[in-house]
């Protein structure tokens, strides 16, 4: 549903690369060279995004890490850098359960397939070919082509014919699709104590459906937006018990934020605004250890 009410609202923007509504040193395409990096896996070909320096430089000296083994990537579909500020509580609980917050620009245009395809790609949108609201097949090469080749094990777990679990496909990795956001957060526990994948994508989208039917900042998307947070905290805990003996990191990574549009009444995005194009990711890091009867403890 996020993603039809997306298409609805499409303006066909003409493509640009300037970011000049964000102030920051970074885009989200910046976590596909970064995870690379950190699981030691040849970049995608098209990646050209620098790799967050803090992020590389804190494995080794915040957390005597030298490679990641296994990854965890958590998506909610337009948790932006406003509304976390706008309700700092509940993300001070995403930071507990990572520890490292880096403010990002999105990509031009905000939409969510622009989004997702550029932050698994490592390039901008005029490279992978994603310009406008659209969700063909990428046949470029992806970060999940990379992990392919490397001889990692890869899985999506999405809400049924969103973005992300349609523009990833035709690739030798399982795909799951899910009718709502709860099944998703369900399988991707499923998925973690079955420990057969090396990275894990999860989407979830509720608030996005929310702030398009209603508006970004209602009382039923703030509910959304805590559902995201606990779905997060929930997948967390499980991620420290079933991959307790593997050096790991765990990543919550939305793809834009939101704006109130006044002509239609309900919120939406896709304009080059700070309230669109501003968002945060947060990272974390575990060491293995062997005590895997406490959650979250690591060396």
């Amino acid at each position: 549903m996020a993603d039809q009410q997306d298409k609805t609202k499409n303006k066909l923007h003409s493509t640009v690369t300037d970011h000049s509504s964000c102030e920051f040193q970074y885009n989200l395409a910046s976590l596909t060279p970064t995870v690379c990096r950190l699981m030691n896996v040849d970049p995608p070909s098209l990646s050209n995004s620098r790799p967050i320096h803090s992020i590389v430089s804190n494995i080794s000296t915040g957390n005597r890490l030298t490679n990641v083994d296994r990854c965890l990537i958590f998506c909610p579909d337009a948790i932006g850098l406003d509304l976390v500020e706008a309700h700092p509580e509940p993300f001070r609980k995403v930071m507990e359960d990572t520890g490292i917050r880096i403010p990002l620009c999105s990509v031009y245009p905000p939409k969510t397939p622009v989004c997702f395809a550029s932050m698994f790609t490592g390039t901008e949108p005029p490279d992978h070919g994603i310009t406008v609201y659209t969700r063909p097949v990428l046949k470029c090469d992806t970060l999940f082509d990379a992990l392919l080749r490397a001889g990692k094990k890869v899985a999506i777990v999405a809400v049924r014919d969103s973005s992300i679990d349609l523009i990833f496909r035709e690739r030798a990795m399982d795909y799951y699709s899910e009718d709502f956001d709860d099944q998703v957060t369900r399988r991707v526990i499923e998925l973690l104590r079955d420990g057969r994948y090396d990275f894990i994508v999860a989407y979830q989208q509720e608030y996005d459906d929310t702030l398009h039917s209603i508006s970004h900042d209602c009382p039923e998307a703030v509910r959304a937006m805590n559902n995201h947070v606990s779905a997060f905290d929930e997948i967390t805990k499980a991620y420290h018990k079933y991959w307790n003996n593997y050096n790991r990191m765990i990543v919550f990574a939305p793809d834009h934020g939101a704006h109130f549009d006044e002509k239609t009444g309900r919120s939406d995005h896709g304009d080059n605004i700070p309230e669109d194009m501003r968002i945060v990711h947060f990272y974390g890091f575990n060491a293995a250890t062997d005590n895997s009867e406490n959650p979250g403890e690591s060396k």
